[in-house]
């Protein structure tokens, strides 16, 4: 079971930090928030600071996938309607089956040499001794959603499922166990369920909790294993506004039936403007086990008064074990870093 933090909750990071490299992120978190620590994350600099998008890169040279350049870009919209990006569309190639071996994503490779600057850290002090190193990995649906036509879904999901899961057993081969935690990004998935892409062969349910349920038994027990819903923030600002809290439950609550293993915390993101209780009221729904954790993402930049009334809505309903922003912050601007750190302290505090 785990600890009550009801009235101390800790500081999550979901994952991206705008900053230059891993060590100054370790630094630089350690240093404003590191007493309110569980876990940290590398900030996912260079290649991952736009998350996934070089993802497109990597399926592309696949020698099993091709551009498909008779069907339309995805248009990748924000909710008011404002075009982030045009997405190349790809496909296998006629009669190719794809290899998991053959897709380059370089995950366990970042993730190792995150871990030898995080050691150094926290064996010299800087990174406070306890807080574990936070792996945050894109689900194998995120990149099939955004860049595949939608009819070859099916046939890709089942190899970079397998990828996937080998990128975690190298890095659970590398790291010691105790020392590190393990956070599936699940977003694609939420904006499936709110009808944001096409429709492929199978039904998005299925599909998306077969994978989210295979993944997270795939990380060994001895792992602490989390998992953020996300509503997307490609120009720091979701791509769907939710309307309450209601798919987040259902989504986690199938989760926590599927897989076997334990689960250590979820994280759901609050919107700037919800106070009502009308968001938070489904959260009432849950069905965490007890060594299950919840942190919400309502912090939002200089805005004191809406942190404190979001936490205040969201405690009429449930346990809040953590607080949060909605999502990482590296798409945000790079000067409210610090404003944001020191405004998950105070409201902690």
């Amino acid at each position: 079971m785990c600890a009550d933090r009801s009235k101390h909750p800790i500081v999550h990071l979901v994952g991206s930090i705008p900053l230059p490299d891993a060590e100054t992120v370790f630094r630089t978190l350690s240093g404003a928030v590191g007493r309110h620590l569980v876990r940290i994350p590398d900030g996912e600099t260079g290649i991952r600071k736009t998350w996934i998008k070089f993802l497109q890169d990597v399926l592309a040279e696949n020698p099993a996938i091709e551009v498909a350049k008779d069907v339309p870009p995805f248009k990748f919209i924000q909710w008011d309607g404002k075009l982030i990006r045009e997405i190349p569309r790809l496909r296998l190639k006629p009669g190719a089956k794809p290899d998991p071996a053959a897709f380059k994503t370089g995950y366990a490779d970042m993730a190792m040499q995150s871990w030898a600057i995080f050691a150094r850290l926290q064996k010299a002090g800087v990174i406070p001794a306890g807080v574990k190193f936070q792996i945050s990995l894109p689900t194998p649906i995120a990149p099939t959603y955004n860049n595949m036509v939608p009819a070859d879904r099916a046939r890709l999901l089942p190899a970079l499922t397998q990828h996937f899961i080998g990128e975690v057993g190298k890095i659970a081969r590398a790291m010691p166990h105790d020392r590190i935690a393990l956070q599936w990004d699940v977003c694609q998935e939420v904006l499936a369920w709110e009808g944001y892409y096409d429709k492929g062969p199978v039904d998005f349910r299925t599909e998306t909790l077969d994978v989210l349920t295979t993944i997270g038994d795939a990380v060994p027990a001895s792992i602490e294993l989390g998992y953020h819903l996300c509503y997307g923030s490609p120009a720091d600002e979701h791509l769907v506004q939710p309307k309450d809290t209601r798919l987040m439950v259902e989504m986690t609550n199938a989760i926590v039936a599927g897989v076997t293993r334990p689960i250590q915390f979820f994280h759901m993101p609050v919107p700037k403007g919800r106070t009502d209780d009308g968001y938070f009221a489904p959260l009432t729904q849950l069905t965490l086990r007890a060594e299950t954790e919840l942190y919400l993402g309502l912090i939002h930049h200089d805005d004191a008064a809406g942190d404190a009334a979001r936490l205040a809505a969201a405690r009429r309903h449930v346990r809040v074990d953590g607080i949060a922003t909605e999502c990482g912050m590296a798409r945000g601007d790079p000067t409210r870093l610090p404003a944001l750190l020191a405004a998950h302290v105070r409201a902690v505090q």
